[in-house]
């Protein structure tokens, strides 16, 4: 869910430290950024309270989990089944994230696969939801653009 919260040039430049050392402390962040630690601190706790920050997990690489292999499900659902389909995928543990659409398929069910025959098994355990009508599963051939957010940073820091 989107945050509430409206960054500005001052929460840009803390995320922006973040984003070049992940693993800074508050202190690290106020140093490099000038401001002070309770700036860094109250801005961070402000961010974090209105949902803005992600959670760590949207770093770890699902290969080294045993995970090598990655595909995008479209699917299309019985539109008022659509909370007990997120409901039933959220429950399969391959799922990684689960987006809501407008369009050609109402949701786009990005999941992870140990290889071809479990993302098989994967697939069929979205079509054997009960409200998912149709699926297409497209296979993640390579990764062209990693998640970022990095160029609005810089663009709000400007």
């Amino acid at each position: 869910m989107p945050s509430t919260h409206r960054a500005d040039r001052i929460d840009a430049r803390i995320l922006t430290a973040l984003s070049d050392d992940p693993r800074a402390t508050v202190l690290a962040v106020a140093e490099r950024t000038g401001l002070s630690r309770n700036t860094v601190q109250a801005r961070l706790s402000k961010l974090d309270e209105a949902g803005a920050l992600r959670s760590f997990e949207r770093r770890i690489d699902p290969a080294i989990l045993g995970y090598p292999l990655q595909a995008y499900v479209l699917t299309n659902v019985t539109q008022r089944k659509l909370d007990r389909v997120g409901a039933a995928l959220d429950a399969i543990p391959e799922v990684l994230e689960v987006h809501g659409l407008s369009g050609v398929a109402d949701l786009l069910v990005h999941v992870a696969a140990r290889d071809a025959d479990d993302l098989y098994r994967v697939a069929g355990d979205i079509l054997n939801i009960k409200g998912v009508k149709r699926t297409t599963t497209a296979l993640v051939m390579r990764e062209m653009v990693d998640y970022r957010v990095r160029p609005l940073l810089d663009t709000l820091a400007e």
